[in-house]
C-alpha cells in the first residue's frame, strides 16, 4: 500500500492479445499490476472497458483511497499523438480513429496520453533499461510483427505525423512475401514470428521438417515451436530461423546506415529465440554496414522485458501531467 495516493501514474500496454496495466508511485515503485486478455475480437468499446477494469484492479492494490493523477497508454499501430487517437491497429479489429486518450480519461477521471507501443518501449529502455548510457537509440521489437521506436539526440522522435519508426516495413525483397501492410518483401514479412511460422508451415506441408511436424501435430505452428524443433536438430527449422536472422541483419544494416545510433536494443517475444536468430543478424550487420556507423553501434537485448512499454509511457504521462 502506498501513502502517496495523489501522485500515482497509471500505464497500459495494449496488445492484440493482452492488456498489461501498471500503477506507479512518484518514486517509481510499482504499486499495482494487472494482466488480462485483450479479447480484441469484441471491438473497441469492449476493449476500452477491459482497460478501465484492468486499471481499477491494479489501482486497488495501491490502497483503498488510491486514485490516478495521470494515465499513459501504449497502443500498436499508427497513432495521432496530438489527438490521443489510434489511427489504425492491424491486430485490433475495428480500431480506426479511436479516441483512446479522451475515452479513458473520461472513464477514469484523469488526464491521459496515448503513445505508440514501440515508441513507449524505446523510451522505457532509454530512461531505465539497456539504453541509459545512450544518446541515440533505436528500439526494434521482433515479435508477431516487427516495430520500432527512435530516440534521437535524447528525444523521442515521432516524425511529422506520429508515424516514424515503422522499421518493420523497410523493403528488402521486391518479390518477397506479402506483408500485412500490403507491400511485398518488408522486413516484417521476412523476419517476424509470423514469417517464421509461415515458412515452417510450408516446410511441414512439403515434408521437409519431420521433428517440427511432430511438435506441431494437432496444434498451431509458432516461432516458439520452430525454435524447439531447431534445438532438437530439425535442419529445416534451423534453416528457417537462420534465414530470418539474415533478413533481420539486413534491417539492422539499414537502421545503422540511416540513423548512426549508439545502440540498437532488440526486444519482443521472437527475439527470445536468441543466438540462432541473432547471430546471423549480427554477422550480416558487421559485414555490410558502413563505417564509422558500424564501428560505433552496439546491439543489446532489451532489459525491461514486457514492462518496457508500460514504464516508458509512465514517464511520458508524468511529463505531460507536469506540463499541464
Amino acid at each position: 500500500m502506498t501513502g502517496a495516493t495523489d501522485s500515482l501514474i497509471g500505464a497500459v500496454d495494449l496488445g492484440g492479445t493482452k492488456i498489461l496495466s501498471v500503477v506507479v508511485t512518484a518514486s517509481g515503485e510499482v504499486a499495482g499490476e494487472d494482466l488480462r486478455p485483450t479479447n480484441a475480437e469484441a471491438g473497441p468499446d469492449a476493449v476500452l472497458g477491459r482497460i478501465r477494469d484492468s486499471l481499477r484492479a491494479a489501482l486497488s492494490q495501491a490502497g483503498a483511497n488510491a486514485r490516478l493523477n495521470a494515465l499513459g497508454v501504449a497502443a500498436p499501430g499508427p497513432i495521432d499523438f496530438a489527438r490521443g487517437m489510434v489511427v489504425e491497429a492491424p491486430n485490433l479489429p475495428g480500431w480506426r480513429n479511436v479516441p483512446v486518450a479522451a475515452r479513458l480519461g473520461e472513464m477514469l477521471g484523469c488526464p491521459a496520453i496515448l503513445e505508440n507501443d514501440a515508441n513507449a518501449a524505446a523510451w522505457g529502455e532509454f530512461i531505465a533499461g539497456a539504453g541509459r548510457d545512450a544518446r541515440n537509440l533505436v528500439y526494434l521489437t521482433v515479435s508477431t510483427g516487427i516495430g520500432g521506436g527512435l530516440v534521437l539526440d535524447g528525444t523521442l522522435y515521432r516524425g511529422s505525423d506520429g508515424a516514424a519508426g515503422e522499421l518493420g516495413h523497410i523493403p528488402l525483397v521486391d518479390d518477397g512475401a506479402r506483408c500485412g501492410c500490403g507491400a511485398r518483401g518488408c522486413l516484417e514479412a521476412l523476419a517476424s514470428g509470423t514469417a517464421i511460422a509461415r515458412q515452417a508451415a510450408q516446410a511441414v506441408a512439403d515434408g521437409r521438417a519431420p521433428r517440427l511436424a511432430d511438435l506441431a501435430a494437432g496444434g498451431e505452428i509458432t516461432a516458439e515451436v520452430v525454435h524447439q524443433a531447431a534445438r532438437d536438430g530439425d535442419t529445416a527449422a534451423r534453416d528457417i530461423i537462420d534465414q530470418a536472422g539474415r533478413h533481420l541483419g539486413s534491417g539492422l544494416v539499414a537502421i545503422t546506415n540511416i540513423f548512426n545510433p549508439d545502440l540498437i536494443v532488440i526486444g519482443g517475444g521472437t527475439a527470445k529465440i536468441g543466438p540462432l536468430l541473432l547471430d546471423p543478424a549480427l554477422e550480416r550487420l558487421r559485414a555490410a554496414a558502413l563505417r564509422p556507423a558500424r564501428d560505433r553501434v552496439k546491439v543489446e537485448p532489451a532489459a525491461l522485458g514486457d514492462r518496457a512499454g508500460a514504464l516508458g509511457v509512465v514517464a511520458l504521462a508524468r511529463e505531460a501531467a507536469g506540463r499541464a
